[in-house]
């Protein structure tokens, strides 16, 4: 049996954000750092009071919270009638289609014989630079 699996992704890290920001805008490093600070501190509050946080072009996060199906009303209590609470992300637009432009493709590699070992499929491309950024 095969199946297709995605290859570990690159990571965008907070320092290369920065940068970015950095170099497309007349921000100091400092002011954007502490934007990104202030964002996830203002995110955090709100998601504490139950509110739902607009993003504009990215999405928006809001505060789901599961219940379970009880027999009688008097079951429904906090303990026992709600599970614990899930944020969502809901992207825009842009970000869903961004996403649906990624370049899919299918590495195929012959399986070497190992006893006792099924093989793996996958692997990576050869070729190609390699980056820090791969948003540069």
């Amino acid at each position: 049996m095969y199946y297709a699996y995605p290859k570990s992704q690159q990571k965008l890290t907070n320092e290369m954000v920065i940068e970015r920001i950095v170099r497309e805008t007349s921000l100091s490093e400092g002011d954007v750092s502490n934007a990104l600070i202030s964002l996830s501190n203002i995110v955090c509050d709100a998601m504490t009071l139950g509110m739902s946080v607009d993003l504009a072009e990215l999405g928006s996060f809001r505060l789901i919270v599961p219940s379970k199906m009880m027999d009688s009303p008097d079951d429904v209590t906090v303990a026992k009638a709600l599970k614990t609470p899930k944020i969502v992300f809901t992207p825009k637009q842009k970000m869903r289609d961004a996403a649906n432009e990624v370049q899919l493709s299918v590495d195929r590699v012959k399986p070497v014989d190992v006893p006792g070992v099924t093989p793996t499929p996958g692997g990576e491309e050869e070729g190609g630079e390699e980056t820090d950024d791969p948003l540069a």
